[in-house]
């Protein structure tokens, strides 16, 4: 912990806040969000969710989401499979 008291009752009007539209909402102490911001922006992602980030090729997903049931859950497998055969495909490595 870092030593803020997290038991403080927030003084936010959070009902008047979920009423409110959002061509109510008073933009003018925000700044812009220029070409700039996002140039030098990183993009941060929780632990747990990067873990499990992997980059895969449109076709390659559309084909596994085509096979029916849980798509992420026939990668996994594919994956396991590849692996605990130590990553072997007739007979070599294959590092992309």
């Amino acid at each position: 912990m870092n030593g803020k008291n997290l038991s403080n009752t927030s003084r936010s009007n959070w009902k008047a806040l979920e009423e409110m539209e959002d061509e109510d909402i008073d933009y003018s102490g925000i700044p812009p969000l220029t070409d700039e911001f996002f140039e030098s922006a990183t993009l941060r992602v929780p632990a747990p969710i990067a873990q499990r980030l992997v980059q895969i090729d449109p076709d390659i997903l559309k084909w596994f989401q085509t096979q029916g049931g849980e798509y992420k859950t026939l990668i996994n497998s594919v994956l396991r499979r590849y692996m605990e055969r130590g990553g072997e495909q007739s007979g070599e490595k294959y590092y992309g």
